[in-house]
């Protein structure tokens, strides 16, 4: 596989967590770099080291990866966006708001991490029938995931202060939107 294809799938594996990061740095109030960069981390590890696991699982699990993906993928996102517009919604009292940091934790973005990175399982699968070295193709889509993140935590950060206290609901719906394309994506492409 030649380096612009190896660089070009690990582009397409960031674009689904770079829309997720744009919704984080929304609902965020002012990140800075240094969060920008902690979530890029998260989800470049994690995006790192999902087409890995599948690539270890290989032809065995292909069939049950490819039949449950999508659904994975749009469950989690789908509970995410809820209860993130669920809390954009809530009335907020700025006093005795909670630290908004906490909202923005390790778990969560590890978890929305994982949920837009499943599609990259089902990725490192097909590479274990080709002659790449998953090795370099994880590093690769883990440092694009990285940038892309936080790039996108700093775009949603600009976007953040334009639409105001709500941006949050923006976030919910954008992880939903990924979660009901990913659903589609795989269900157009089995009919």
């Amino acid at each position: 596989m030649s380096p612009v294809s190896i660089l070009l799938i690990g582009f397409a594996m960031s674009t689904d967590a770079f829309a997720a990061a744009i919704g984080k740095g929304a609902a965020m109030r002012k990140p800075v770099f240094r969060d920008a960069l902690r979530a890029g981390l998260i989800f470049g590890a994690i995006e790192a080291i999902t087409p890995v696991i599948g690539w270890l699982l290989g032809r065995a699990a292909l069939d049950y990866v490819e039949a449950f993906d999508h659904w994975i993928a749009f469950g989690l996102l789908v509970a995410l966006g809820l209860h993130m517009i669920v809390n954009g919604l809530r009335p907020h009292d700025d006093e005795t708001d909670e630290d908004p940091s906490r909202h923005h934790g390790f778990w969560r973005l590890a978890v929305t991490g994982f949920a837009t990175s499943i599609d990259a399982m089902a990725v490192g699968i097909g590479l274990a029938f080709m002659d790449v070295h998953i090795g370099v193709m994880a590093l690769v889509i883990g440092l694009c995931t990285l940038t892309m993140v936080t790039a996108g935590i700093m775009l949603g950060r600009v976007l953040g202060n334009m639409v105001g206290k709500r941006a949050e609901i923006i976030g919910g719906i954008i992880l939903m939107i990924i979660g009901s394309t990913i659903l589609y994506e795989h269900l157009s492409g089995a009919a």
